[in-house]
This record gives C-alpha cells, structure tokens and sequence, in this order.
C-alpha cells in the first residue's frame, strides 16, 4: 500500500479533537500520498492516495494497527513517530477513563476564555437595550427665505430624524434635521407625548446640534449614553434611529469600512468621516452608532444611489462641538491655504528637498490669516506639531491608517496655535500659527438666517454664497476666490424685475457689479449706502467683463416705489442693510 518514503511532514496540534494528527509520506517521483491520521483517541486510520481500487482499512484496534505498520518497512523518523503517537494514545486512553468515572472540575484555557466572554455579554446591555431609554425621535417645522426672491418666507416644510442623550440633560443630534427650524419637539420610546425642545447650539460645519427639554417629566426613566473612541475598520457596530418605513425604533447592524476626511454635504466642510455599511435612511440622520454600549458616532448621510453606503461623524468631531458648545461658540481650526502635493520627483529636487524630507507645496495664503504673517508662497510645509506630513498629505492616523493632514488643523480650536515646520529657499524654519478661520468670501451656507438684498430700478442686489451658485448656471470659479479685505463681499445682480427704466439690460442678470460711480463696492452695505448717497443726474454700474450700466437716477427712484407696490414687495431692502 505504501511505496518507499522520500519525505516525510509533521503537523501536531495541541487539541486532537480539533485537528487531527498525520503523516504524509510521498515519493519523489509520485504526487501520491499516504497518510496516517489520528482521528480520536480510540481509532486510528491508515488512507493511501493510490489510485489502486483496493479500499481503505476501516477503524481498527490498536494491535491491529500496530500489526500492520511493523509489516512495512519504514524509515527510523517514522519509527519513532509511530511509536510515540501509540504511547500518546495509551496515556489519554487513561484520562478519558478517568473522565468518566470523575465529574470534571477544571476548564481548559480556552473554556475560561469563552465563559468570561458568555458571562461578559450577559452582563454587557445590548445596543436595543440602551436605545430604548435613550434615543428620541426629533420632530421639526422649518422655513427659509426664498433664494431668488429673498424678501419672502418659503412655506412651512415638515420632517423627522433622530437623536439621543447625553449627560448634561442634552440631546445631540444633526444640524440639517433642525435648520431653518420654526418649531421643534422630541417623542420618546413607547410615548405618545410630543415634548417641545430648545435648540441651544447649532454647528453647522459639523452637521451637529444640541437640543434641550425643560420638562420634568420627559426626563424621567431615560438614561445618558456615553461617548467612546474611533472603531477600528471591520469592527461591528449598530445603528440606532427612527428612519422612514415605521413608526418604532429600528436597529441596523454593520462594520466599519472605511476612516478618512470627506465634505459634508450640509455645510461643504471636510472632515472626519467614518463609512460604514448599514444603510441610512430619511429619519435615522442624528441617531447613535454603537459600538459595543458606547457611542462611536453620530449617523448623518449616505450614498442613495449605492447600497449599503452609509457615514457617521465619529466621536472626536462631536467632542469638538461639545467644547465648542461650553465655549458658546463652534468652530474648527484652518490654515486658511491652498496647496499642492509634492509627489514629484522633479517638483522636490527643484525646491531643494532631501531624500528625507517629505511635505507639501503652498500655492496661496488667506490674506487675512494668521498664516499669512507668517508663510509664504512657495514654502513647503514638512511637519505640523512635529508630525511630518507624507509627500501626498497624508499623515499618520491611529497607527492603522492615514489621513490628510488637514484633519490634525480642523481638531484645534480657532483660539490654538500649531507649530509649523517648513522649508523655504533650502533652510527650514518654525512658526507658531493662529489657525483662527477666515469667513470666505462666497460663503459656504446661509442657514438660521435672512437673507440680504437690495433693490433699485429694478435691479436686485445680493451677496453671492455657494446655494447660489449650485442654484444657477453661475461658474464655479468665484466660490475658490480669497477675501482681500475683512467683511468683502461679491455683489451680483441677481435678477431684472421689469420696468422701463431697465430696458435692454436683461442680459446682466448673475453679473457681479465691481464698481458703482468709480468706487469700488466691497460689499452689499457699501453698494447700498453709495447708491443711496447719489445726488449725480445719473448712476453708473461697472461690471464684469468690462460691461457698463447707466440709470437716471430720479426715474430709477421713481421706478424702484412702483416696482414695490406692484409686486407687493414690503421694502427695497432687507432689515439688516437699514440706516
């Protein structure tokens, strides 16, 4: 059955009840194997891969065994090891007769291991378990200022989300599910009762927001959730909310994939972001992620055209906003920069950077930055707070990944510093930089917020922000601009109510007006404030693209008071530009 035995393998497990023992022996000049494998305590089998029909032995005795394996001749090793798999066999034969005339005392190492992990989950609460005393369902009517006709209120929109409790009497859950907000109220589990909340803080860079409730009676029975750490990818957490589809609370179970910055979709920020695969649906946004009895995060959006996309804000970013909330005001740290990578070979040698060195390129600083003090173009950035920055930006992050350095920048607050290495004509140098963050100036959002305007001849003045430009065929290319000056705006020319007066001007609309009689205009104040200030016959408007507007000034009066009454417009400008 066996033919001449060229080599030989081992492999032994501590446990034969799991793994089983065996020899395989295969000749050189053949693929085919033999194998005697220990199989229990009280059998052992003999398997040949020969092609031959002969069959296999089936289990047999000992002596048997013992019979047949001194029939063929072996080498010394497999001697040895024969004899000392049936000397094993006769001493656990022993402990198995021991163990059923003895009732068992003892665990194994492993045994112990799993009863401490039984006895852990017995005494460890569920996720459901938390959720039920501690997470509410958020109830909230909004309204918001029209974006083309910014003197009227849109009408009342309802909708729900999540969110749950933390010590303090507070409620977090997500900045866009009470934006705009006109009303809001919390329900909670198995409760009938709608309980009018507060909004006391709102970030809405975060996407995160602070609820309260001043009645008594809500607060009875429910329990304060605790925040933990970033969870490490693949590990299982559970999502927690009151998405669409139902009325009750609902638990999804997923893992983390992925840990990086991304753009918040409410307010255009990059931060950091944990993907996971449970599904956020309408309604679970502000709702608690669970890993294990703490919270890891804070779900806010997903991918709806993707299954099984979904984002959290993890934990360090709503720390961030709690301080924030103490602080009574929420913001995140910036250099206030435009940069570039340094992955080029070329690019590096040219700025004079050693083998290494590693770090990335300044393209264009704030100038009302801290940074700006300090930096210059062209400098490249090596290390921020002694962590060196990756030619491609990335800098360590948990010893298990990376990211983009911005994230260390976005986790001090506007009033720190962070000290800044970098390398400039060859020489390095230290900085200390305010990482304080400049207003841009085609803002980002325009929640909780009127909106301003200014109306004459006709034409309708307003501040450009970002809702504008992704509500218009404007270019993008205004949103990258720097401020030059504090308070700077881009004023544009939103749209031409008709009139006579401004006959032949309707290509102008979405125009930005650079100056008005020569002056340059810095914002919508100031382009308010000269026009009103004109006693000129008439009234020029430079534009971009070197277009020019001219208006007379006292019909243009006279037609912006008709304009009003016609279309029931209560003023020609909006309470904030008022004298």
């Amino acid at each position: 059955m066996f033919r001449s035995v060229c080599t030989m393998s081992r492999f032994c497990s501590n446990s034969s009840g799991l793994v089983p023992r065996f020899l395989v022996v295969r000749n050189s000049s053949s693929p085919k194997t033999a194998t005697l494998r220990y199989v229990s305590s009280s059998n052992l089998r003999c398997f040949s891969s020969n092609t031959s029909s002969t069959p296999a032995p089936s289990d047999t005795a000992k002596n048997n065994i013992t019979s047949v394996l001194k029939n063929v001749s072996f080498s010394s090793i497999f001697e040895v090891w024969k004899n000392g798999l049936i000397q094993q066999e006769k001493e656990e034969s022993v402990v198995n007769e021991a163990n059923n005339t003895t009732p068992s005392v003892t665990h194994t190492h492993q045994e112990k291991e799993e009863s401490c992990v039984d006895e852990a989950k017995k005494t460890t609460p569920s996720a459901i378990d938390l959720a039920l005393n501690s997470v509410v369902k958020v109830f909230t009517v909004s309204s918001k200022p029209r974006l083309f006709q910014p003197w009227q209120i849109s009408r009342q929109n309802e909708c729900s989300g999540s969110g749950f409790l933390i010590s303090g009497k507070k409620i977090i859950t997500n900045a866009h599910v009470v934006a705009n907000y006109t009303s809001v109220k919390v329900k909670k589990h198995g409760s009938a009762t709608k309980y009018k909340a507060k909004v006391r803080m709102i970030g809405h860079e975060c996407d995160l927001a602070i609820l309260e409730v001043h009645s008594d009676e809500f607060w009875e029975g429910m329990n304060f959730l605790e925040l933990g750490d970033v969870p490490k990818l693949q590990e299982e957490v559970h999502l927690v909310g009151y998405p669409c589809g139902g009325d009750s609370i609902s638990v999804t179970k997923g893992v983390v994939s992925r840990v990086e910055l991304r753009e918040y979709s409410h307010s255009s920020t990059e931060l950091l972001t944990i993907q996971i695969d449970a599904a956020i649906n309408f309604g679970n946004s502000g709702g608690p992620v669970f890993l294990g009895n703490k919270v890891a995060g804070v779900a806010f959006e997903g991918l709806f055209w993707s299954d099984g996309i979904g984002y959290m804000i993890p934990t360090p970013v709503v720390k961030h906003f709690l301080d924030g909330v103490e602080e009574k005001h929420v913001s995140f740290g910036s250099m206030n920069l435009s940069y570039q990578t340094m992955e080029n070979a070329q690019l590096r040698d040219y700025f004079k950077m050693s083998k290494d060195m590693t770090g990335i390129l300044v393209n264009e600083i704030n100038p009302l930055s801290d940074a700006y003090n300090f930096l210059k173009k062209d400098d490249v950035i090596l290390a921020i707070d002694g962590v060196s920055i990756g030619n491609d930006s990335e800098v360590p992050f948990l010893n298990q990944d990376t990211l983009t350095f911005k994230h260390l920048v976005s986790m001090k607050k506007p009033s720190e510093t962070a000290l800044i290495k970098v390398l400039r004509e060859g020489k390095e140098y230290e900085f200390n930089v305010g990482l304080k963050p400049v207003q841009p100036l085609v803002p980002l959002h325009n929640f909780d917020k009127l909106r301003s305007y200014y109306i004459y001849g006709g034409f309708l003045f307003v501040p450009l922000s970002q809702p504008y430009i992704d509500s218009s065929y404007m270019c993008e290319c205004s949103s990258k601009k720097m401020p030059k000056k504090a308070n700077e705006q881009i004023v544009i020319i939103s749209q031409i109510l008709e009139d006579d007066i401004n006959a032949g001007y309707a290509s102008f609309e979405d125009m930005q007006v650079k100056k008005v009689n020569g002056i340059e205009v810095d914002n919508l104040k100031h382009l308010c404030q000269v026009i009103e200030e004109c006693s000129t016959g008439y009234l020029r408007l430079d534009l971009e693209s070197e277009k020019v507007l001219i208006l007379n000034n006292k019909l243009a009066r006279k037609a912006t008071s008709t304009i009003l009454t016609d279309l029931k417009i209560p003023s020609a400008m909006s309470d904030d530009l008022q004298p």
